[in-house]
């Protein structure tokens, strides 16, 4: 029951905010009283903490299993992008600023897991590309696993950005893009521009 609660309450604060879904809303979704909620989490800043927990190791252990396909390294980048365009698909908003505004100790500590957890994961795709011939072999890579951590991050940055339908995926596509024109050899631009050709958003 704790696992379903979760899942519920997850995909609930990704679609309406972290915010405006009450104990009450999950409750209701699952048909369970709130009490059987209270049994598993003492408050709602320990369940989005969990939720949060929960979905961040799930793509996680996704992004590892895209890493071990034989993709190039574009290629798997813009496949581990697929990731997390699901998991932001129906999110109209930055569930991230709004961990941010609302439960900033909890956001806090989850940009630092985040760093820790996904930056070797970048660090090897950009040493498989310099392999592969479709990256720079001049490159900085822990700066530029730095560079390119944050230039996602401000994809949520609602200082920077409005919001509408696919506005998530859209960015995320436009940072990736970025980041790849930014490290690419003309060998890895024309693998770029077939990625392109076939993720655009509309």
């Amino acid at each position: 029951m704790k696992e379903e609660i979760i899942k519920k309450a997850g995909e609930s604060f990704l679609k309406y905010g972290f915010k405006s879904v009450t104990m009450d809303d999950i409750a209701n979704d699952l048909a369970i009283s709130k009490k059987t909620i209270y049994k598993h989490f003492k408050n709602k800043v320990e369940l989005v903490e969990n939720t949060i927990s929960y979905f961040h190791e799930m793509v996680h252990n996704t992004v590892m299993c895209v890493c071990d396909k034989e993709y190039n390294a574009i290629q798997e980048n813009f496949e581990i992008k697929k990731i997390f365009s699901k998991v932001f698909e129906h999110a109209d908003n930055s569930p991230m600023y709004q961990l941010q505004k609302y439960y900033p100790k909890i956001h806090l500590k989850i940009i630092k897991n985040e760093f820790s957890m996904f930056k070797d994961c970048i660090l090897k795709n950009i040493e498989k590309g310099i392999e592969e011939e479709i990256y720079r072999k001049n490159i900085d890579k822990e700066l530029t696993t730095k560079f390119y951590f944050s230039l996602m991050m401000s994809v949520h940055d609602t200082n920077l950005h409005t919001y509408n339908k696919n506005t998530i995926s859209k960015l995320e596509l436009k940072a990736l893009e970025y980041h790849i024109r930014a490290i690419a050899t003309l060998k890895g631009l024309k693998i770029l521009e077939e990625q392109l050709d076939k993720n655009s958003i509309t």
